[in-house]
């Protein structure tokens, strides 16, 4: 990696995005065959998308949707869950996972993380549990999983309900348990910089098949029977609606997508480990740099690689550092605003920014670098070497 990096003190001649979706020959084709089928929406291909994302999973069963967020959202209606309930999740993770429970009437109850995974600190869920608890949304921030020995026990003694955000762990495991699989329900999602897509969608899975139909009700329409079912030769026109429900169906052209990036998806895996690696052996031994800590255990799914500054060695704020890396022509992300510090949530709960310390503190100092399958391991050295280069031109 070093001797790369030497060759590399040019500035890259060509704009290296922060995230791309990877599209082969393959996904084009499935599309393709879903469009000549004259089935697009909800239908054969999306059942057969649920079915093979369960097997590969681990798991009885599957719903597809059309993101993440729905699946989170009809966990919770499905739970139950609603006006005068309490829900605990972390304030680092995107709006999505708070705003669904705003959206069943709950309300969100926020903790702060742990600085080293920047993932929910399962003793402040504890700390946070009341009477109205009704259930808890672990994120398994930017592909590790968190804590979640901890984080269902402390359920089981409070009989609540866990749903897991697993917008950024897939494949991610803990322990030898594939993410997704340890609460009672878990929402994963298949937007387009994830680490595998269907342009837009997600997929919901259940610990109990019970919950998951009862789910499946909520998201479409509250019917009470597959609504692509009844345009199939065998289906029937009669339908009930027994639940105030949601319009969140997957379509079969999503799906499509689908099941060419789930075949592909330890391949696509596999490049984003070798990025990380590629970043990990060049920051390692850099005191202005903090690469990310995996817990012992854990199978990251990379889907994010947040690098850490200590600005207190640096001439420059993290503003100026994301700045100089686009001069350098290298994309990147912060990923999260903290939930406490946006308006809406500030001002309806009253929260001022030092509520969570940890948090906000590594928020101020956090960078997303690329990571995706389409990278190459030069577009990973250019991305290092001009990390690099900054570190020794802004250095104290």
């Amino acid at each position: 990696m070093a001797r790369r990096q030497l060759d590399l003190v040019m500035m890259r001649k060509t704009f290296l995005p922060f995230a791309l979706p990877d599209i082969t020959e393959a996904e084009i084709a499935e599309v393709v065959a879903a469009l000549q089928s004259n089935w697009i929406t909800t239908g054969p291909r999306t059942r057969q998308f649920e079915q093979d994302f369960a097997a590969y999973l681990g798991v009885a069963e599957a719903l597809g949707l059309n993101s993440c967020t729905a699946g989170l959202h009809v966990a919770l209606a499905a739970a139950g869950i609603g006006p005068g309930d309490e829900v605990i999740t972390t304030t680092f993770t995107f709006c999505a996972t708070v705003n669904v429970i705003e959206h069943v009437g709950a309300r969100p109850v926020l903790v702060d993380i742990t600085p080293d995974t920047l993932n929910i600190d399962p003793a402040r869920v504890e700390a946070a549990v009341s009477s109205r608890t009704r259930a808890v949304i672990p994120v398994h921030y930017g592909g590790q999983c968190c804590d979640m020995q901890s984080i269902v026990a402390l359920a089981r003694d409070h009989d609540l309900t866990v749903i897991e955000d697993c917008a950024h762990a897939l494949p991610a495991t803990c322990d030898g348990h594939t993410a997704g699989t340890l609460g009672d329900f878990a929402s994963f999602s298949f937007y387009a910089t994830k680490t595998m897509t269907t342009a837009e969608g997600g997929m919901l899975v259940a610990r109990e098949p019970d919950r998951l139909d009862q789910a499946r009700i909520f998201s479409l329409h509250g019917m009470s029977r597959d609504a692509w079912k009844r345009f199939s030769a065998t289906g029937s026109w009669y339908y009930e609606v027994v639940v105030p429900g949601f319009k969140y169906n997957m379509t079969d052209l999503s799906a499509a997508l689908g099941l060419t990036q789930l075949r592909r998806l330890e391949e696509m895996q596999h490049k984003r480990e070798l990025i990380a690696a590629v970043y990990n052996q060049a920051f390692q031994t850099v005191s202005a740099l903090e690469i990310p800590s995996v817990r012992p255990g854990m199978r990251h799914a990379w889907h994010l690689y947040p690098l850490r500054l200590h600005l207190e060695q640096l001439r420059i704020d993290r503003a100026q550092f994301i700045e100089e890396l686009k001069h350098q022509n290298i994309g990147t992300s912060v990923h999260y605003i903290p939930i406490h510090l946006h308006p809406f949530y500030r001002d309806r709960y009253g929260y001022h920014p030092e509520r969570f310390p940890v948090a906000r503190h590594e928020y101020e100092r956090l960078i997303s670098l690329p990571i995706y399958s389409q990278m190459s391991l030069q577009d990973a050295d250019d991305v290092a070497a001009a990390v690099m280069t900054l570190v020794e031109r802004f250095r104290r």
